[in-house]
């Protein structure tokens, strides 16, 4: 393991659950934070001026530290979940597409999504008259009001309802049809987070939202993990819903620096947006913008292949 001398990381450190399955490292050395992806045979790197906090929670392995370029730096089991200096991109893109795909969003669940950042943004529509963050790990939204404060700053609004506990555990005993958006803002598919990617959990998900309800859950980068979103939307479409779609967007802390979320409509197909609402918003995005959500849903050739082949 690592140690630490006046706030600086010497040593190398290799971290579990990720590593065994995804083939991710990290390494720390005096100055430089890098994790590695071993399947796609790529890392990435960033400058550290210190380590600000390191624990063990009852679920994971949870690291902060400060860079020189992208601020504040979350690491759970070894792997970057994220920056201040890109959440941006993450959060505007798991949150907007689908709220204003919706017809009335008014009743949200964010599963996962311990740092806050989805549901700041969910909370940005005035059309949400109520929004439940149902994370396991306390201790990672304690640690993001620390670290990330600017993520957090919406979680008094009377709308916000956190709740720690299980999410799967959750939907199942959750009432039928008392839903209208569902965004599974997980870790990666290992740990606590790997029911959150399975067939049952989709069809608890299906069961919980009401007529013209959406989930949207985040899925991985779509060039190294072709094969995860084709399960995932597998995995969907035997659950029972009857429209799934991909959305893309960068995302430069994470492998490849790209990344995915696949949107699916419980009950019919995924509707066009809502334009003029997207187009009269409230409020600014740094990322997200009419143009943006349109243009995320357009696939390359290659993966609208392999999607179309799950689809038949």
């Amino acid at each position: 393991m690592m140690t630490l001398s006046h706030g600086r990381a010497i040593g190398v450190a290799i971290i579990g659950p990720r590593s065994d399955l995804l083939g991710a490292y990290m390494s720390v050395d005096s100055e430089w934070f890098t994790e590695f992806y071993e399947p796609g045979g790529s890392a990435f790197g960033l400058k550290v001026k210190a380590k600000l906090h390191e624990e063990q929670s009852a679920y994971q392995h949870i690291e902060i530290y400060d860079t020189e370029t992208f601020g504040h730096l979350m690491v759970i089991d070894g792997c970057v979940m994220l920056s201040q200096r890109d959440n941006f991109l993450y959060h505007e893109m798991m949150a907007h597409p689908a709220l204003f795909t919706h017809a009335a969003p008014r009743r949200v669940v964010v599963i996962g999504g311990g740092d806050c950042g989805t549901l700041r943004e969910v909370l940005r529509h005035d059309i949400v008259q109520q929004a439940m963050q149902v994370e396991i790990d306390e201790r990672v939204t304690r640690l993001a009001e620390r670290y990330f404060p600017e993520l957090c700053d919406a979680n008094g609004d009377p709308r916000a309802d956190l709740r720690f506990e299980d999410g799967i555990a959750w939907f199942s005993a959750a009432p039928a049809g008392s839903v209208d958006v569902v965004i599974v803002d997980s870790t990666d598919p290992v740990g606590p987070a790997e029911g959150l990617f399975s067939e049952p959990f989709y069809r608890d998900v299906h069961r919980v939202l009401a007529p013209g309800g959406l989930i949207v859950q985040q899925s991985e980068s779509p060039l190294y993990h072709v094969d995860l979103l084709c399960s995932v939307h597998g995995a969907l479409r035997r659950a029972g819903f009857a429209d799934v779609k991909t959305l893309h967007y960068p995302q430069p802390v994470y492998p490849s620096g790209w990344w995915s979320a696949t949107l699916a409509c419980k009950d019919g197909p995924v509707r066009p947006m809502r334009l003029e609402a997207a187009r009269k918003a409230a409020f600014p995005t740094r990322y997200y913008s009419v143009d943006m959500h349109q243009a995320a849903f357009v696939l390359p050739p290659y993966l609208a292949d392999a999607l179309a082949d799950v689809a038949g």
